[in-house]
């Protein structure tokens, strides 16, 4: 499972990871350009870390407690996939490039990637890190029942072909979603402004299943294909439930911004481990066989630490 960041485009708002238990497309964020794919597992087994060999032990050894590669994950998940972090990293972020602050606490690292778990979670759909003992069972996630989106009967979506959405829009006074002729109450506005690389998410996915799919020429391009003219001629019921499960995990996403926000202000303000600390414990070395293995688009994971030395410790 591997999160993805954008290696060309500049981070402005919104989170500046996101996670997927899906093999991505050649750019996640936006389907042209290319994005940058950091996998979990370097082994179909999931038995090798993509990470720098000595970088488990040596956080094991500052840390004290057992460390591992989702362990590692997780904290970049709860430290870099909100838009606090963009916010307050946005003048670094003007060169593309993620850094993540690596605290040198133990227990805020613990901290961290038990709150990353949760958020590996989300962004997989209770595919990946599900523990239904602490509240994420192996299934689409749930925002707790008053803050659930709900569509009443008379905000059905119409499932005839004459009737098939073509338009999304957003009721600010009534907190409503609306899609075509039918629409979803209980969505707060954060929801439906939410964005990821300066996409609006709602908008996105509903491009792709909306009446009219086409889009707009763009220089000489090559005429689409046959193909595009396979899809549904109505809305579809599994549609309105990926919509309802998009709304959810979105609720519960923006739920956690602000943990995560006072989060990353405890590690920035804490002490982040040394670069000199690190470079001489090569905590942070790619052997040179795996440098050969590398390509732009699968990433190098020592590529995305800073230290308290202000600097890239990218061996």
């Amino acid at each position: 499972m591997p999160p993805v960041s954008s290696r060309s485009i500049v981070a402005t708002n919104g989170p500046a990871l996101t996670f997927t238990g899906c093999i991505p497309d050649y750019d996640h964020y936006k389907g042209s350009f290319g994005g940058r794919v950091f996998p979990i597992w370097r082994d179909r087994a999931a038995s090798e870390p993509n990470l720098p060999p000595k970088l488990l032990g040596f956080l094991e050894e500052k840390y004290k407690i057992p460390v591992r590669a989702e362990d590692v994950m997780a904290y970049i998940a709860a430290v870099a996939a909100h838009p606090a972090y963009t916010a307050r990293f946005q003048h670094d972020l003007a060169q593309p490039g993620l850094r993540i602050p690596l605290t040198a606490d133990g227990k805020l690292f613990a901290k961290a990637a038990e709150l990353g778990r949760t958020i590996l979670w989300l962004h997989t759909f209770g595919e990946r890190f599900a523990d239904p003992k602490n509240g994420r069972p192996a299934q689409p996630p749930r925002l707790a029942k008053e803050k659930a989106p709900r569509i009443p009967a008379d905000g059905a979506i119409p499932q005839e072909p004459e009737s098939m959405p073509d338009e999304i829009g957003y009721d600010a006074s009534r907190q409503r979603l609306l899609v075509g002729g039918g629409y979803v109450e209980n969505v707060p506005a954060a929801i439906w402004s939410y964005e990821v690389s300066g996409k609006q998410v709602l908008s996105q996915w509903f491009s792709y299943r909306k009446r009219n799919r086409e889009k707009p020429p763009m220089g000489d391009k090559r005429p689409p294909s046959e193909l595009c003219k396979i899809q549904p001629e109505s809305w579809l019921a599994e549609y309105t439930t990926e919509l309802l499960n998009v709304l959810h995990v979105l609720g519960r996403l923006v739920e956690l911004e602000e943990p995560q926000a006072e989060l990353l202000v405890k590690i920035c303000s804490g002490s982040i481990l040394p670069a000199a600390d690190m470079r001489a414990n090569e905590a942070l070395s790619v052997p040179a066989d795996w440098r050969k293995k590398l390509t732009v688009d699968s990433g190098d994971s020592s590529s995305l630490f800073f230290t308290s030395s202000g600097s890239s410790v990218s061996q």
